[in-house]
């Protein structure tokens, strides 16, 4: 398939580093390594979105949000519980 692109002059310039530096051979081939590199961008992008939206219905299948006032009690109760969670765990060893 042959198609013709404008670039911009900064991009035409950067195509022929890339071919006078002998890492490409022709202005298609950058433009195919450009393209599999935009690819995989995607990709990866798609696979962190699917992950953030898995973690995110795993919150909410976790049950109800509960609602938060007070956050300095709310940090103290944490912490009371962590509190409590590691002097049970000390006791049993």
């Amino acid at each position: 398939m042959t198609h013709q692109i404008a670039l911009r002059k900064e991009c035409e310039e950067f195509v022929q580093r890339m071919i006078d530096s002998g890492r490409d051979t022709s202005v298609s081939d950058v433009i195919d390594r450009a393209l599999h590199h935009l690819e995989d961008r995607e990709r990866y992008r798609e696979a962190k979105l699917e992950a953030l939206r898995a973690e995110i219905q795993k919150g909410l299948d976790s049950g109800p949000a509960i609602e938060v006032t007070d956050t300095r009690a709310w940090a103290e109760d944490i912490k009371a519980r962590g509190r409590r969670r590691l002097a049970e765990r000390d006791a049993a060893e």
